[in-house]
């Protein structure tokens, strides 16, 4: 098969799907669920590096990329939100987020501008750096692939009629429940960081398009 940068970003998709499905099934698939979390993450950076080696690097490309994306952040704390390891907050605040965010990102592209790049919308080197450097992208997919497979791992471990671990004291489970906090709400915290000057850019892009398009003052609906 000849691989491209799509056909990856649809794989790892793919394999979000079977490891959120493998959850929740005994220790033996839990890990297996594990495993699937770890390569479709990995495949995020494939999906990149293939685009660059091969110049298949294209707008419609880079939306699949932050589409795959959104869908897996979204099953992944869905799921653990349901069975009760996150707080509900946890997959309303990323899907918000996400919404958000992709919304003015639309907006502005069909302005002519993209999210890289000298046709950015961003202004700032510090808002350039937060959300499109390599650092920030692989410290990002680093947090969400610990936090997945930490929560998956407790699964395995210590949750079921078939934990690895068996019974646990107290102590223990209080720790390991302080840990999967943690690290969530790092994950969380660090999404909103990275959205934030996507906000604030869209947000000011926005409030100029509206002026520009209604220079009266008119408000919308007040048509004579």
């Amino acid at each position: 098969m000849n691989w491209t940068p799509n056909k990856v970003t649809l794989l790892r998709v793919l394999l979000g799907f079977l490891a959120v499905s493998a959850f929740g099934h005994g220790a033996w698939l839990n890990l297996l669920g594990v495993a699937l979390t770890v390569s479709a993450i990995a495949l995020d950076a494939l999906d990149g590096h293939l685009a660059r080696a091969k110049k298949m690097a294209t707008p419609v490309g880079a939306q699949l990329d932050i589409l795959g994306d959104r869908m897996i952040e979204n099953m992944f704390f869905t799921y653990f939100a349901v069975v009760g390891m996150v707080s509900l907050w946890m997959p309303i605040l990323f899907f918000a987020r996400g919404a958000a965010t992709d919304f003015l990102r639309a907006l502005a592209m069909k302005a002519g501008h993209s999210g890289w790049g000298s046709g950015a919308m961003f202004q700032s080197s510090l808002a350039r750096a937060l959300v499109a450097s390599r650092w920030s992208r692989g410290l990002y997919a680093g947090l969400k692939c610990l936090c997945f497979c930490y929560l998956g791992l407790e699964l395995a471990l210590t949750r079921g009629p078939v934990a690895l671990l068996g019974p646990v004291s107290l102590d223990m489970h209080a720790a390991i429940r302080a840990g999967a906090q943690t690290l969530a709400w790092m994950t969380a915290a660090f999404c909103l960081l990275r959205g934030l000057p996507v906000l604030v850019e869209g947000w000011r892009f926005l409030a100029s398009q509206m002026a520009a398009g209604n220079p009266n003052g008119a408000a919308r609906g007040d048509a004579a």
